[in-house]
């Protein structure tokens, strides 16, 4: 199965892709997770992931990426984008978050996360720094294996107009991650977002739009409302909106800087 909108008990939908875009994405479907490509941008929009933490299975990584053959090649970013430079396949769907079930099916959605429409190029030092990406997908993964919870997790770049070019593509320069569980009954999320401006060798200056935090900075992560997530992303997700867990006076209070995943409010 394919992302599953009831599988926390309670309605956590994918976001969806709005009116301006629709026309350019196709949603692909794999084993516990699903992807929406933009076909103009050749990454994703939008990625969800099933994670249930009582099930996971740890498996050798394999690292064989291919392009997904159910959609034309030139759709996609693959392999040429990441020959001979600094930048990482960075897993959009972390490779451990779908492997869960039996053997057999946790060893296919392990595989089925190496495809391209998953990897968004990431700076070497921000996709491998515990500080960065790689520190808060630990942080969540760790948090539904040792409580043994069901997560839906909601990841992709933000895809802005002034991302720098490269090699047929836009460069994202930020990256964010919504967090959905069943908190009693009722649906609870919290959002993220990272920064790897600072990282990408490209010499075009970024400016902010209006809603939009300034540049972050390497080595910081923010924790923000879902509701910034939605805005610099024209993704539609009122639900997950909603079901935000920060206090409304943080959310007034603007971005949080996390120094630790001790600062997490939740």
């Amino acid at each position: 199965m394919s992302f599953d909108a009831q599988f926390l008990g309670v309605r956590a939908a994918m976001p969806r892709v709005g009116e301006a875009h629709a026309a350019s994405t196709v949603e692909l479907g794999y084993l516990h997770f699903a992807v929406v490509l933009d076909t103009g941008r050749r990454l994703a929009r939008v990625t969800g992931v099933n994670v249930d933490g009582a099930s996971l299975i740890d498996l050798p990584r394999g690292d064989e990426w291919r392009l997904d053959e159910r959609i034309p090649a030139d759709w996609q970013a693959g392999p040429a984008i990441y020959a001979r430079n600094d930048f990482d396949r960075g897993h959009l769907v972390r490779r451990r978050d779908p492997v869960w079930g039996s053997p057999e099916i946790a060893a296919r959605a392990n595989a089925e996360t190496f495809r391209y429409p998953n990897a968004a190029p990431q700076a070497s030092g921000f996709n491998q720094s515990k500080e960065l990406w790689l520190g808060l997908e630990d942080h969540v993964l760790a948090h539904a294996e040792t409580y043994r919870l069901r997560l839906s997790v909601f990841t992709a770049p933000v895809l802005a107009g002034a991302d720098p070019p490269y090699r047929g593509i836009r460069v994202p320069l930020r990256f964010w991650k919504v967090v959905a569980w069943n908190d009693g009954g009722a649906l609870a999320t919290t959002a993220f977002v990272v920064d790897q401006a600072p990282l990408v060798d490209t010499a075009e200056t970024v400016a902010p739009a209006r809603g939009e935090a300034p540049p972050l900075g390497p080595f910081r992560t923010f924790q923000v409302p879902v509701s910034d997530v939605a805005a610099l992303t024209a993704l539609v997700m009122p639900e997950l909106v909603a079901a935000d867990v920060m206090p409304p006076t943080l959310r007034a209070a603007g971005w949080r800087r996390l120094e630790a995943s001790d600062d997490i409010v939740l």
